[in-house]
């Protein structure tokens, strides 16, 4: 419904209306300190999107946090923990689970190395990372474009090159959580898969091998060999993993699921026999019941150093501001 002008996303569209006057009247509180944002000791870079749904901001999370740390910074990281059941701030770590953290959460934490703490609110849980890791000396907040108690420095906007704003309406006619006008406030905007803004940056997901979730062997894509392959995908862009393994040579049946699906072994229960490839953010939700035919595909991310150089030159200015 979301991504096509249906007689569904008609009738919904005097809620998306409603939804306008919220933000319209929730954006005036704060700009006028009705609501009230901390700043918070150190900068923070704002990842996020305006759609609802998968973008990519999460390994541009990953990628940022590793660039800051070659430049000399030292990254922090907070997320709201999509699905996570804790009530105050928590830090995550190697045995953190699923249902305590989230899944992308886990995710980071495993690929930088850097601390990472989850809380519904994000002021708290970079209060709380900040009061333990002193040497911290900037914040990066996957997601939060519209946590507004959390001023921001820098704003990062990432948007689906493929999928892009889908039939434009708003909540919950269409998948924007704001209107477009947002894109004019931003200080980047990054396009996943394909440039669809002007002055964007481009980025793009690079695979070379294939990960088994329970043995931990790597095969490079192209030796791989893999026969009877049933692809599995619970991720906000689907087709856009599916594509991928299309484009990298790879045959199979495929599976959807709704985004930050929570596999169980029951699910498996009809693909015995079948080499079963699934995305890193699905494979830690599959690790406890992993058999030796899962596989997952990690990506990194490939985007124009110009974009490193934008983010650098602003931190900079902030410093000596």
């Amino acid at each position: 419904m979301h991504y096509s002008k249906s007689p569904a996303s008609l009738f919904f569209f005097p809620l998306s209306a409603i939804f306008f006057l919220i933000l319209v009247i929730r954006k005036y509180f704060y700009q006028f300190n009705f609501l009230k944002s901390f700043k918070l000791k150190v900068p923070v870079i704002v990842v996020g999107n305006i759609t609802l749904g998968g973008t990519g901001k999460t390994p541009l999370v990953i990628h940022l946090a590793k660039e800051l740390k070659k430049n000399g910074y030292r990254p922090g990281i907070v997320s709201r923990g999509y699905g996570s059941r804790v009530k105050g701030t928590i830090e995550v770590n190697q045995k953190s689970k699923i249902d305590e953290v989230g899944d992308e959460p886990i995710l980071i934490q495993r690929h930088t190395q850097m601390p990472v703490f989850v809380s519904k609110d994000r002021v708290m849980a970079a209060n709380a990372l900040i009061k333990k890791y002193k040497e911290i000396n900037v914040i990066l907040s996957d997601d939060g474009i519209q946590h507004y108690r959390l001023k921001r420095d820098v704003e990062v906007l990432v948007i689906d090159g493929s999928r892009r704003f889908g039939n434009g309406y708003l909540l919950p006619a269409g998948p924007l959580r704001e209107p477009k006008d947002k894109l004019n406030d931003v200080d980047a905007i990054v396009c996943n898969y394909k440039k669809v803004i002007d002055g964007s940056y481009l980025m793009k997901y690079k695979s070379k091998f294939l990960v088994n979730l329970k043995t931990k062997q790597k095969i490079a894509i192209n030796k791989a060999h893999l026969s009877n392959i049933h692809a599995i995908a619970g991720i906000g862009n689907p087709d856009r993993f599916f594509n991928d393994l299309t484009s990298l040579g790879l045959v199979f049946h495929s599976s959807a699921y709704q985004d930050h699906y929570r596999f169980t072994k029951k699910d498996f229960k009809n693909m015995s026999g079948r080499n079963i490839i699934m995305t890193e953010k699905d494979a830690v939700k599959c690790e406890k019941f992993a058999q030796d035919n899962f596989w997952y595909l990690p990506v990194e991310v490939n985007i124009e150093s110009k974009f490193t150089n934008l983010i650098l030159k602003k931190l900079k200015y902030i410093s000596h501001g």
